[in-house]
């Protein structure tokens, strides 16, 4: 039997892999189509629309959820004083009102870009629609209790406050004085825009007119400190005289424009407080005598005398140049000595009841003598006072009435009575006065008038008193302010 040739046929197995491929890239586009159709009606994830998180969630989900939220919807309103009101949307009708937005802007959104955009964060506005009762809501402004009477402090305005010796300026009160208008603006502009906490502005409240920064202030300030930078320290011997800030303070007026300006009569008041202090024309002394005694003596024309009208020019203009000043008052008599003891220890003493006189230079006695003074009893008594020597005059006539003396050294002091030599005279002292005195002036002996002559300058002090009670009627007395000086009936 004849062997059969027998052939193997190979064939080759098919290859998968398109298949694969194929039905993977099938379930890759079914998937693609899916996702793409759901984000058509869904949300891409890390999607926000307004204040809500609506990821994979449809516009019917977040319009119901706008609706829900607009019924529990409420308003928190803080006032300046930090109280709080409450206005429930439910009490002005507050309602959502669905226009299609939420559907608009899912209509936007391309869900066939899905790949990309569920790993993007997408952020949309949302242009919502509510209603309310605007009526309702104006009752409940209304009826807020930051409009009670009670509750409310009007604004203050900021001033400066002038006190005994300084100033300050005192800030501004804001207050909490509603303005009606500007509250039911804010407080509805707050709701219409959704908010759930507003805090009023100040442009709800009124405001005070003047601020402690405004320019008025600060140049009332500075007009302030240039006047009171002038305080005068008065040179006055044993007196400690100053018009310092709280003085000068006391002298300014302010006006409600801030502008300062200087009270005359104030100024007036204190030059005049000054004169009657430290004015000692006339004043009453107490004199301690040679005697060892005191007495009292007034009168007379010694001692300072403030010029009240050029002091008054002076402060003015110390106050314009706003410096610091030591001076003296000006015046317009001056003494020997500054202060209240102004007689100082360089004076003569004329004791008219002991018919004595003294002269003292710097507390030492220079010359004695005893002396002849006017005749009482023919009423030419003596003039009593302080005085001072007016002048000296060599070899003068004395002329009266009924008389005509020449005398080498006259040094008069009240008037035309005055120290004179009186060689017609060979006694002086005791009671001469009394039946044989002169017609006022004080006589002495000529030597001593001649010493006194050389050593007593103008100016110097004159005491002259009498240690009994007496009454002047001449002329003379009352022309040179003398003490007892009387009017005669």
């Amino acid at each position: 039997m004849a062997a059969k040739n027998t052939k193997h046929i190979k064939r080759r197995a098919k290859n998968p892999l398109p298949a694969v491929l194929a039905g993977m890239g099938t379930a890759l586009l079914a998937v693609y189509i899916g996702f793409s159709i759901y984000y058509n009606k869904h949300f891409f994830p890390k999607t926000t629309i307004g204040s809500s998180i609506c990821g994979n969630q449809t516009a019917e989900w977040l319009e119901a959820s706008n609706i829900a939220a607009a019924k529990k919807y409420s308003l928190t309103v803080r006032d300046r004083m930090d109280h709080v009101y409450t206005i429930e949307g439910s009490d002005i009708s507050y309602e959502y009102s669905t226009r299609g937005e939420e559907e608009a802007i899912l209509k936007r959104q391309n869900g066939f870009t899905w790949p990309v955009a569920v790993f993007q964060t997408h952020t949309h506005d949302l242009n919502q629609s509510f209603t309310y009762d605007a009526d309702a809501l104006g009752q409940i402004i209304d009826a807020l209790p930051l409009f009670d009477e009670d509750y409310i402090t009007p604004p203050k305005d900021a001033y400066l406050d002038i006190r005994e010796d300084d100033y300050e300026v005192v800030k501004e009160e804001p207050g909490n004085t509603p303005v009606r208008d500007e509250v039911t603006a804010e407080i509805t502009d707050a709701i219409e825009n959704q908010k759930n906490a507003y805090t009023l502005s100040d442009n709800c409240y009124e405001k005070p007119a003047v601020y402690a920064s405004d320019s008025m202030i600060a140049d009332t300030a500075a007009r302030i400190d240039q006047f009171t930078s002038a305080t005068i320290q008065y040179d006055i011997d044993g007196a400690e005289e100053y018009l310092d800030k709280g003085g000068i303070l006391a002298m300014l007026d302010i006006n409600k424009e801030g502008k300062v300006t200087i009270n005359d009569d104030k100024v007036t008041a204190f030059v005049q407080r000054l004169a009657s202090t430290y004015n000692t024309y006339g004043d009453v002394r107490t004199f301690a005598t040679s005697k060892g005694d005191d007495i009292k003596i007034g009168g007379g024309d010694y001692g300072w005398v403030i010029n009240k009208a050029k002091e008054k020019e002076q402060i003015l203009e110390d106050l314009k140049n706003g410096t610091p000043v030591e001076r003296e008052p000006v015046y317009e008599q001056t003494a020997i000595k500054s202060g209240l003891d102004d007689i100082g220890d360089t004076y003569i003493e004329i004791d008219y009841s002991n018919q004595h006189l003294w002269y003292y230079r710097d507390g030492e006695l220079v010359t004695e003598t005893d002396i002849v003074s006017g005749n009482i009893r023919h009423k030419n008594g003596s003039p009593d006072g302080v005085f001072k020597i007016a002048y000296k005059e060599r070899d003068a006539t004395l002329i009266g009435e009924n008389y005509a003396s020449d005398v080498k050294y006259f040094m008069p002091f009240a008037y035309n009575v005055g120290i004179h030599d009186a060689s017609w005279r060979s006694k002086f002292g005791d009671e001469i006065y009394k039946t044989s005195g002169s017609h006022g002036c004080i006589n002495v002996p000529e030597k001593t008038a001649k010493k006194l002559f050389k050593e007593v300058e103008v100016g110097t002090p004159v005491i002259a008193y009498y240690r009994e009670p007496v009454v002047l009627t001449a002329e003379n007395a009352k022309i040179s302010n003398a003490y007892s000086y009387k009017e005669e009936d």
